[in-house]
């Protein structure tokens, strides 16, 4: 199955993936999905949001034990990412047969639509679509690059965007969600290749729009200037300095420039800022600190800074039974919180969810560089075994 999706998607220039929502390597990740679901015997199925499904019993029957994760990736991202869960989940339930395992309720395995957000901007689409989170007329305005909006993207793709919302009954039926993913960082040690989540920190990602005056670079005076990229250039070393400061995390990962010309001072920088700390509180304050060092530094360039938020996800603390019941079925293992999001952490406001996390030696995530040993990766996928067989097996 690895080998099979490695190829999908992936840049001969980065060696990284592109693997963006509704686009053709996306198609491609879908179509092996469904086929892994097929040659195993499992009922395919499509939500209303573009999410897949493939269903061990009755669909219908609550109290489902589902697990999975997602196929997309950030632009140039490394090959775990998302893609670790989804494979060890079909994996883990090979495995299980091979046990010769006696469910007693519904298993599923899920690929969730448009985690990462590389193309629209907002991270779990999927998922936050079927926990209402996000809204129809919200997914409806979401826009990618190209000026491309999310339903034409879709239908695009062959899917029905009219339908999409929130799947209220579908999430009702779920008893439990787990989703294994790649650690993204380096807290496992050398003889803990396995570990449950404990949390998600709470997060988000605003667009700072800093507005100057375009110009021509070599005839206008320094002392005439309105030049954005200045505001920009200090608010990007300010949110560093602050979330240093903070114990936080600030990321200024994205810049679009207008006119973008090499002779010309630009009239609009726009950055996009991904925040994240271990409080609501120390982030909220962290956002407003970087504005406020943004909109000086602007009365002093001639720049007007205006700051959206784009998206944001409070503080996730995985369903406590759930997860102890999980550390304790592992013998004890390691856990630990994350300052990444997940789908898991989206669907924590409507089912038990909770997280494994596989060893990742490198500690890069986001990057053609991002790794685990294939040894890790065998252990993770007997540790989702044994989870699902406590789960959906008694």
């Amino acid at each position: 199955m690895w080998a099979e999706l490695l190829p999908v998607g992936r840049s001969a220039a980065s060696g990284g993936y592109r693997r963006h929502a509704w686009n053709s390597a996306d198609a491609e990740c879908r179509a092996w999905f469904e086929e892994q679901a097929r040659s195993r015997g499992l009922a395919y199925e499509l939500d209303r949001n573009g999410n897949q499904w493939a269903w061990l019993g009755d669909p219908q029957q609550d109290g489902a034990v589902v697990t999975g994760s997602h196929l997309d990736s950030v632009p140039d991202g490394g090959a775990f990412d998302g893609p670790l869960g989804v494979v060890s989940s079909f994996a883990a339930l090979d495995e299980l047969r091979a046990r010769k395992a006696e469910f007693t309720k519904p298993l599923a395995i899920v690929n969730f639509g448009d985690e990462e957000g590389a193309r629209f901007g907002v991270a779990c689409i999927g998922s936050r679509l079927s926990a209402g989170v996000l809204s129809r007329e919200q997914a409806y305005e979401l826009r990618d690059a190209d000026g491309v909006r999310l339903p034409d993207a879709m239908e695009r793709a062959g899917y029905d965007p009219t339908a999409i919302g929130a799947d209220d009954d579908r999430l009702s039926r779920v008893g439990a969600f787990v989703e294994l993913h790649v650690e993204q960082g380096r807290y496992l040690t050398e003889d803990q290749p396995v570990g449950v989540a404990s949390a998600i920190w709470p997060h988000g990602r605003w667009r700072f729009d800093f507005h100057g005056e375009a110009n021509h670079a070599g005839t206008t005076r320094i002392e005439d200037r309105r030049d954005p990229m200045l505001t920009y250039a200090t608010t990007v070393l300010a949110a560093r300095k602050k979330a240093r400061l903070a114990g936080a995390l600030a990321t200024f990962g994205k810049v679009a420039v207008e006119p973008n010309g090499t002779n010309a001072i630009a009239s609009l920088i726009r950055g996009w800022l991904d925040s994240r700390a271990s409080e609501e509180q120390v982030l909220e304050a962290l956002v407003e600190e970087i504005r406020v060092a943004a909109a000086e530094r602007g009365e002093r360039d001639g720049v007007r800074v205006e700051l959206t938020r784009e998206s944001y996800t409070p503080v996730v603390d995985f369903d406590g039974p759930l997860r102890d019941r999980l550390a304790k079925r592992l013998g004890g293992v390691p856990i630990l919180p994350t300052g990444a999001g997940h789908d898991a952490g989206i669907l924590a406001s409507a089912v038990p969810t909770a997280m494994l996390f596989v060893r990742n030696p490198s500690g890069v995530s986001h990057s053609p560089a991002e790794h685990a040993e294939e040894a890790d990766c065998l252990a993770g996928v007997a540790a989702l075994a044994d989870v699902l067989e406590d789960l959906a097996c008694q």
